[in-house]
């Protein structure tokens, strides 16, 4: 098959894949019960990670161009007939209709995640989730008591796009505790920090435009920033966060639009980068003149050690957009976070927003406004900081006495997550297939970064599951490790051998 890959254009790889081959069979150069090459050969041949070609091989089976069976591979479908010699009229090919930018954003894997967190059969290390369980139902039902009597219907009503001006108000004293100022006209109520990422995405960035991430990222916005069709730069981090020497000659060659950053307890790797290197960040962002998208929705979550300030509270060039949520810390099914950012970049983030959903939760804004005000949400707080730095320790322990030589990982100061790296990779189709059977789940590393990662790594939240599951949970999880350690292939240390990877 004579497939033409352009590493320079914007388009994802798996769709120029996915596309090439449809105009081969739509051309006839692919008949009808022409068998695929396998997944791992084409993806040899083309020199690109097998799994984008299974991406590129869903796309053609969603399309239905192709089939594939276990054992027989992936084939060529019959063409269908016209609708009029059938005699019926055949269902509409819906996934002809999206525009290619969107068909980026098209990994389930942020949607399967949190379908998998509803099962009770499953201890879930792979959502980042607050623990449920330590939410207060009884002070809840009392705020919400009091608001519909004190505010009654005006809770359902429609809010400003910006939102409520006693909320944004609220905000902005919780930011001055954190060092930042900003006035309620610099700060948009959103539909959590996710909307935040998307707001940036659609008022910064046109496809092509390049974007500086971290090595590894937040998932949710290398998704989020390739639906743009943006370029991922990617620059590696340590104990320390972003590498900022690597970024300043990045920046010397590249000209992006936006370095993202989460600088404290990043996610998935937990790091927390130095007051030096962040100074140096925004010395780099002025010098340059590249905007910081800074997302901090684990600040309050610290276990340990003194808080280092947000850049927004470092920035006195008003090159930072601030963005956090209260969805760690009280009700993700709420949605509420908010973005803050110059006055000229919040107009237009709000101008975005207002066409997008109008508004985000009215009641939402009520309720968190409240709890702010009436000291409930500090009081959470600290019982959340003491329960997570407790499961924390046990998640430690638990790695400790289960995990293979080699396998390694760094306690984190807070936030949500370990970040466990092998010590040379192994498949994770095989791992996160035995991990299923033992019923328990983990984020592979893979997802986390813009380019094809240098090792394996996993991704485990210590909040979500209770207390009394973690440590049985990680025994199944580092068990399933063993197990796929010992095939061939994995490259995984067990006892004196060493499995070659193929």
């Amino acid at each position: 098959m004579d497939i033409r890959i352009d590493r320079e254009s914007a388009v994802p790889i798996y769709l120029q894949i996915s596309t090439g081959i449809r105009e081969l069979i739509l051309s006839g150069k692919l008949p009808e019960g022409f068998r695929l090459p396998p997944e791992r050969r084409l993806a040899e041949a083309l020199g690109v990670n097998r799994s984008t070609v299974l991406s590129a091989y869903r796309e053609l089976k969603a399309d239905a161009l192709v089939d594939s069976h276990v054992g027989r591979g992936t084939s060529v479908l019959p063409r269908t007939r016209p609708a009029a010699a059938q005699g019926v009229v055949p269902p509409l090919p819906w996934r002809q209709f999206v525009r290619e930018g969107a068909l980026a954003m098209q990994d389930p894997l942020l949607r399967d995640l949190l379908a998998l967190a509803e099962r009770k059969d499953v201890t879930t290390f792979s959502v980042g989730l607050p623990a449920a369980e330590l939410l207060h139902l009884d002070s809840l039902r009392a705020v919400l008591d009091g608001l519909a009597a004190d505010v009654g219907p005006q809770m359902l009503l429609h809010s400003p796009t910006e939102g409520l001006t006693h909320f944004r108000e609220a905000l902005c004293h919780l930011m001055i505790a954190r060092g930042i100022r900003y006035s309620p006209a610099e700060v948009l109520v959103t539909s959590g920090s996710q909307q935040g990422l998307d707001l940036a995405a659609r008022v910064f960035l046109a496809p092509g435009d390049a974007v500086v991430v971290e090595e590894p990222s937040f998932f949710g916005a290398l998704q989020v920033f390739r639906r743009a069709q943006a370029r991922l730069l990617g620059v590696p981090t340590d104990r320390d966060g972003m590498r900022t020497d690597v970024l300043e000659a990045l920046l010397a060659r590249q000209r992006p639009k936006l370095i993202y950053t989460l600088p404290t307890f990043q996610n998935p790797s937990g790091a927390v980068m130095s007051l030096e290197r962040r100074r140096r960040l925004l010395e780099l962002a002025y010098r340059f003149q590249v905007p910081v998208l800074e997302d901090d929705p684990y600040y309050e979550l610290r276990y340990e050690g003194e808080p280092i300030p947000p850049l927004a509270a470092l920035d006195e060039h008003g090159y930072v957009i601030y963005l956090s949520s209260f969805s760690k810390v009280l009700f993700p099914g709420l949605r509420v976070g908010w973005l803050a950012a110059p006055r000229p970049a919040a107009r237009q983030l709000a101008l975005a927003k207002q066409s997008m959903d109008l508004h985000s939760t009215t009641a939402g804004q009520f309720l968190v406004d409240r709890l702010i005000r009436g000291g409930h949400y500090a009081r959470h707080l600290e019982r959340v900081r003491g329960e997570y730095a407790r499961r924390r320790d046990l998640m430690h322990e638990a790695l400790t006495e289960e995990a293979p030589p080699g396998v390694d990982w760094t306690r984190p100061q807070g936030g949500f997550y370990f970040w466990c790296r092998f010590p040379d990779p192994i498949r994770q189709s095989q791992l996160l297939a035995r991990a299923a059977e033992q019923r328990v789940s983990y984020l592979p590393g893979d997802a986390c970064f813009a380019d094809e990662p240098g090792a394996n790594y996993l991704r485990l939240n210590f909040t979500f599951p209770p207390a009394e599951e973690i440590r049985p949970g990680i025994a199944r999880l580092m068990g399933a490790l063993r197990a796929v350690a010992r095939r061939p292939g994995s490259g995984i240390h067990v006892g004196e051998a060493t499995l070659p990877i193929v």
